[in-house]
């Protein structure tokens, strides 16, 4: 069964100003500039991984999530088509069997756009778009 990917992060690494080297559970490694996810008054470079993996934590107690670093991810390897799906889907609450039933795709498809697994096409994109239009006009009468 098709499903999302549990990616959780496995290594972090000091790199150049503001940035920082991130290996993921699944082997993807990105190197990542987060001065702008993180306070200015923070040492990116103490950065740890955080329990099981879900977050980087610096020890005055900061926690950047990684479902937020995980977009950062598909923005740096040029994914942008992947982010934004994603992204409809957290906004939206939805599940892959959720997605795939609002845009009339398989579940598995919906899974492999999430992941990053393949290219979102512009028209699933824009179905996106036009799907979240309308929910906001039936809540809306």
């Amino acid at each position: 069964m098709s499903m999302d990917k549990m990616r959780t992060i496995t290594a972090v690494d000091a790199r150049e100003a503001g940035c920082l080297w991130l290996r993921w559970s699944d082997g993807e490694e990105v190197t990542l500039d987060v001065s702008d996810l993180v306070s200015h008054t923070l040492n990116i470079g103490t950065a740890s991984v955080g329990e099981w993996g879900h977050s980087l934590v610096w020890p005055d107690g900061a926690e950047l999530g990684a479902d937020r670093l995980w977009l950062e991810t598909l923005s740096a390897k040029g994914r942008e088509d992947s982010r934004q799906f994603l992204e409809w889907r957290l906004r939206n609450g939805l599940s892959l069997s959720k997605a795939a039933e609002a845009l009339g795709l398989a579940r598995r498809t919906v899974a492999y756009y999430s992941n990053g697994d393949r290219p979102v096409p512009k028209a699933i994109l824009l179905a996106c778009r036009g799907w979240e239009a309308s929910e906001a006009l039936l809540h809306a009468a």
